[in-house]
């Protein structure tokens, strides 16, 4: 799904904020849009003053050193408490989150205090330190958490701040330090079961899962289809591999047990060695790639092998519109600015509210990438 226009220059204007000034064509490459794109934001932005242009280059009108994350401080005689929103950068999957999150939170008065982490392990820790020291009243937060390592750190300081926080599909480790925070997820076990079952309906007797190993989603896909897999007669045999070589978090971030990781098979090797008919992707665009890796060896989707994605964020686009499972993004983030609120309201003489761990269903999206299995079909590339 494209970015919204809103958010995209929110991210712009923390970019430059934090820096001072920023190259249109650097800001281009870190946001992964066009150059044309860039230009367009900023004219807008500076004939809001909110920063300055010049040629090539987009300056901040504030200093450096007062300059939030995400978007600017409130002003003076601004009405209306600010939360904070800290998310990772380039995470296309947490756009609607956002917006749902953002729906609620207008809606009741609250100003929004976005902010955007960069992509290194830890990256949380500073935004959210910015976002306590602008006075926000509360945090909704998606940690990157490519690995356990990476997630493990951040226990200790994310389970003692003094402000009502909310994860936002994060599921931390039954009995760590962050077991009894609020959480609003989805219920991924119950997204991958959709996907098998509907390949079960069609035929498909054997099925490999190629996906990420870089987040959480991507864990609890992984642990779920294992177990599934594992207990449904109906398959004959599965196996589960990376959707994308890259798809790892780096060693620092692993466990030791974790250290020494073994390589695996290529997804489209592993599905002709294992004669598979059918794959679930984590997420849509290694499933897109792995459709046009199809075409390009004659295989036919889905005539000759069927295909779910995972996540439906632009599942729906590809040349051969993917069948995808649709985790309810939007709602999450809903359901998580309303639990954050929920909180906030109570009256401080009362009680704490009990801690609320909120899991939403995804739904199946049934497109042209999937189909009975044929009469032939023996796996891809047979």
């Amino acid at each position: 799904m494209r970015e919204p226009v809103d958010l995209r220059r929110q991210r712009i204007l923390g970019v430059v904020r934090s820096r001072g000034a920023v190259r249109v064509g650097d800001l281009a490459a870190e946001l992964d849009v066009s150059v044309v794109t860039v230009r367009r934001d900023v004219e807008e932005l500076a004939r809001a003053g909110q920063l300055r242009r010049g040629h090539g280059v987009v300056r901040s009108i504030v200093p450096v050193e007062e300059a939030g994350a995400g978007v600017p401080r409130a002003r003076s005689g601004e009405d209306g408490a600010a939360i904070g929103l800290v998310v990772p950068e380039r995470h296309s999957y947490l756009f609607e989150i956002l917006h749902g999150a953002r729906t609620v939170l207008e809606e009741a008065g609250m100003r929004i205090a976005l902010h955007i982490a960069p992509a290194v392990s830890g990256g949380e820790r500073p935004m959210v330190e910015q976002a306590l020291a602008s006075g926000v009243q509360g945090l909704l937060i998606a940690p990157r958490w490519r690995g356990l390592g990476a997630e493990e750190a951040d226990y200790g300081w994310l389970g003692s701040l003094d402000v009502p926080t909310v994860l936002m599909e994060r599921r931390p480790r039954p009995g760590s330090a962050l077991h009894a925070l609020d959480s609003v997820c989805s219920d991924h076990w119950y997204g991958v079961h959709l996907a098998v079952e509907h390949l079960i309906s069609l035929g498909h007797r054997r099925i490999v899962l190629g996906a990420r190993d870089d987040s959480p989603t991507a864990r609890a896909v992984r642990a779920a289809f294992t177990a599934i897999a594992a207990e449904r007669a109906e398959i004959e045999d599965w196996a589960v591999t990376l959707s994308s070589p890259t798809a790892v978090p780096e060693p620092a971030e692993r466990p030791r047990s974790e250290s020494a990781r073994e390589p695996q098979p290529d997804v489209l090797d592993l599905l002709r060695t294992r004669g598979a008919t059918a794959a679930v992707l984590h997420g849509d665009v290694d499933a897109l790639m792995l459709v046009q890796r199809f075409q390009e060896a004659g295989i036919r989707v889905p005539e000759d092998f069927s295909v779910v994605a995972y996540d439906d964020v632009v599942a729906a686009l590809g040349s051969t519109p993917l069948t995808a499972v649709a985790p309810p993004k939007t709602e999450v983030g809903r359901a998580a600015a309303e639990l954050l609120l929920h909180r906030l309201r109570r009256p401080a003489e009362e009680r704490p509210a009990p801690v609320r761990r909120i899991e939403l269903l995804p739904d199946l999206q049934v497109r042209g990438s999937t189909g009975p299995v044929s009469g032939s079909a023996s796996g891809a590339g047979e």
